[in-house]
């Protein structure tokens, strides 16, 4: 009987579930989170994968990978990691892998294991392991230059002076010799007074002008001490060390505080830092001490806003400029200034786990052109800084290997207007040549080359970064005549479907965003909106102009569904500004003659939707069907919105006019019947009074409310004099709708379904509760396009 006992208290004592001291936080990632990553079930780009867990303070961390499925055996595992976020040193061998992470206190107590996550390496990941600790401090030069150039090369750049680069160092002699007759002013700008209302114009300039004023003072102080340093006058040098020592006396916490105004903080930051490591040789080590202090001051509120937040809240976006430029800090002061090395390991973590955010490995760019081209033109003097300074390229990462294919889908040379985003409607192709002969170069990618090329010649930059730069070799361009004419970037969520890639005057363009970014940061337009431009004019918009960041026009109108070519239902369009209203592109299709691109966003209305799906069909060049399904939990209205530089004409629902010049758009609202259309050129509310711009805004009401509804829209483009046909019909079944539109060319046939399961044939076509279309020419030729 007691060995029973025994027995039953033995088992009972093995089965008793271990107590954990401290828990671990597994709360799913929302949005606006970075999220644990490898995500699961991922087909990792980069071999070894970054991985990411949720912070939770005063713990350390373990994790453990081990490969799955395979006759190979391999565990990798870290322990006492001080940031939630890893790069192993190593390359990973193929195959599927689990991985768990758990945290450990500073008395020792650790807490559960996490779940276990998958994911894969394929034979095609780029290699890409992360140095450690010791031996990315040890590759940065323990004397100065350390920005841009290491000690050991600035004799070569000296030689490259006097021969190939002589013109580059003239022009630079040249701005030294100005800034000697007109040194920069440095005494230290003021703050914003009182009453001074934070957002109103007045407070925008003194915020702005502080930024400018920075610059002109330490950049002049950067290029004096680099002309300097590559042998030029004495009398630079010491100007250069003048004027740093000058803005040395500026309160770190004052008007130039990267908390008080981070738009006069960071140049301020790495401008000084540049300098300070230039001129370094003719600095007291008095002097020196007072740099050290002072950057340690501003190096560490950087550091402290940044750390831990960034590393699993990493959307805020300007601190996607301040990591690297904290970066810049650590490196100049490596070794001189306390907290530094940390300041560079947070750096290079973020880099190698997190950057870019608003993208995937397609190449895209969520916030727009305009922020894409201001934010990236920035990071590339972190990529010659890491490159020169630790040895590392950042083009070898996969978004860095595609990104101006991004610019080359988006802007067709000559095109006019840059897409979605902020501050993006008026700019043209050309205004991002400066960007894209920097990749060009960086990357030695013969197609962005071509497309620079097609704007004039590569954009040399000006001073030290220019001479750098000059250095690199050039790049042999080579048309893009092997790639396809229309791209989708699914991480950012938006396709542009083009007639052709070489010349936006003999093109059709249209744009389509549904993201699963959502409508957050300056990314703002709802999803399932989409543009068109023409042969070389916008024809259908979006609306607005930025007369001050977050302004009542600003937010109230652009970040508005009302401001784009979308739907609203009761009113009622997608939150506003935020990472919770996700679309997601869940089709597209692409051939020489069609294109098809289909979006879902329902849920990222305030009411949320059962359904909003739109497909849009590209009959390449002259016709896009717009089919639109939108399903509420309750009888609704349901307003279509379009937006225009010019007035529209509209006869009825089925004769709508866009012109611009000689390029028009011919509109037919097929279905439903019944709309009824109201114009203006007012915005709600209008910008600021010094902003004068004008655009026009129809809306189309439904006639009832109902619950379900389909839009199916024609859209014929045209130009000059050319006579479109205007012959269409559309058909309703039980389960879809057959649509049969006339072409100069042919005809296009439709099957265009609105319930899952319906299954039709005609003339050839068949589908099953998806969108097919033919397309027959006069000739007789046929071409097909199914949803897959």
């Amino acid at each position: 009987m007691a060995c029973r006992l025994g027995m039953i208290v033995l088992v009972f004592i093995c089965f008793v579930p271990f107590s954990y001291s401290i828990s671990l936080d597994e709360r799913p990632a929302q949005p606006g989170e970075w999220g644990y990553r490898p995500v699961a079930n991922e087909v990792c780009a980069t071999n070894p994968p970054g991985f990411v867990w949720r912070y939770q303070k005063g713990l350390t961390w373990q994790v453990e990978c081990t490969l799955v499925e395979s006759e190979k055996e391999f565990t990798y595992s870290v322990s006492d990691l001080e940031l939630n976020v890893h790069c192993p040193p190593n390359t990973f061998p193929t195959g599927s892998y689990q991985w768990r992470y758990r945290g450990k206190d500073s008395k020792g107590n650790l807490t559960p294991w996490s779940i276990v996550r998958r994911f894969t390496i394929g034979s095609d990941a780029v290699t890409m392991p992360m140095p450690e600790r010791s031996e990315l401090l040890r590759r940065i030069p323990s004397t100065h230059p350390r920005l841009f150039v290491r000690p050991e090369k600035v004799n070569h750049l000296r030689e490259l002076a006097k021969g190939e680069l002589k013109d580059k160092y003239d022009a630079m002699v040249r701005e030294c010799e100005r800034i000697l007759k007109n040194p920069p002013d440095t005494t230290e700008p003021p703050k914003y007074p009182a009453d001074m209302v934070r957002g109103s114009d007045s407070w925008r300039e003194l915020w702005w002008g502080n930024r400018t004023y920075t610059i002109k003072a330490l950049n002049s102080a950067a290029i004096l001490a680099f002309t300097h340093l590559l042998g030029g006058p004495e009398k630079y040098g010491q100007e250069a060390r003048r004027i740093l020592m000058e803005c040395a006396k500026w309160d770190p916490k004052g008007s130039t505080g990267y908390r008080y105004n981070d738009e006069a903080g960071m140049p301020y930051n790495y401008y000084f830092s540049r300098t300070y490591t230039f001129v370094n040789d003719l600095l007291t080590e008095e002097e020196k001490q007072t740099c050290r202090k002072i950057m340690q001051i501003r190096g560490k509120e950087m550091y402290d806003h940044l750390w831990p937040r960034h590393l699993w809240t990493p959307y805020a976006s300007h601190s996607n400029r301040a990591w690297h430029f904290l970066g810049e800090i650590a490196v100049a002061f490596h070794g001189e200034v306390e907290g530094a090395d940390d300041w560079l390991w947070f750096a290079m973590n973020v880099f190698y786990n997190m950057y870019p955010v608003w993208c995937d490995d397609d190449g895209g760019w969520h916030e727009g052109a305009g922020y894409w081209s201001s934010y990236q033109a920035r990071f590339t003097w972190w990529a010659d800084i890491m490159r020169e300074a630790m040895g590392i390229n950042a083009f070898n990462k996969p978004y860095y290997s595609k990104v101006g294919y991004y610019c080359m889908y988006l802007l067709p040379p000559d095109k006019v207007g840059a897409g979605f985003g902020d501050l993006c409607a008026p700019k043209r192709s050309s205004n991002f040549r400066s960007i894209m002969s920097v990749f060009a170069a960086q990357a030695q990618n013969p197609h962005w080359q071509w497309w620079v090329q097609q704007h004039g010649e590569p954009v040399e930059e000006g001073g030290y970064i220019g001479f750098i730069r000059g250095a690199l070799p050039k790049v042999q361009a080579e048309a893009p005549d092997d790639l396809p004419t229309s791209r989708v970037f699914n991480g950012i969520g938006q396709a542009y479907l083009n007639t052709q890639i070489f010349d936006a005057d003999d093109s059709v363009q249209i744009a389509f965003k549904s993201s699963p970014f959502g409508t957050q940061s300056h990314g703002y337009e709802a999803n399932n909106s989409f543009l068109l431009w023409a042969y070389g004019k916008r024809l259908l918009i979006r609306s607005g102009y930025r007369d001050s960041y977050g302004s009542e026009h600003h937010s109230k109108w652009m970040w508005s569904t009302r401001s784009v070519n979308n739907i609203t239902v009761d009113g009622t369009g997608q939150g506003r500004r935020t990472a919770k209203s996700q679309g997601r592109i869940i089709a597209f299709e692409t051939t020489p003659e069609m294109d098809l691109v289909i979006g879902e966003a329902g849920q990222a209305y305030e009411k949320p939707l059962e359904r909003f799906t739109r497909a849009i069909l590209f009959i390449k060049p002259e016709l896009m069907i717009v089919y639109d399904r939108l399903s509420s939990s309750q009888p609704s209205s349901y307003e279509y919105w379009l937006h225009a530089i010019n007035q529209m004409h509209v006869k009825d629902q089925h004769d709508i006019l866009v012109k611009n010049d000689d390029v028009f758009c011919r509109i037919d609202f097929l279905a439903p019947l019944g709309l009824t259309f109201e114009q203006t050129d007012r915005y709600d509310p209008n910008p600021r009074p010094r902003i004068k711009l004008r655009e026009w805004h129809l809306t189309g009401k439904t006639p009832d409310k109902q619950k379900q509804v389909e839009f199916v829209a024609l859209y014929r483009i045209g130009h000059k004099r050319q006579a479109l046909p205007h012959e269409a019909t559309l058909k309703k079944e039980d389960g879809g709708y057959i649509l049969h539109v006339a072409l100069s060319d042919g005809s296009v046939t439709a099957l265009l379904p609105t319930e899952e399961n319906w299954v039709h044939s005609t003339g050839g076509l068949k589908n099953t509760g998806t969108i097919a279309v033919q397309r027959q020419y006069k000739d007789g030729r046929t071409c097909r396009l199914l949803q897959q």
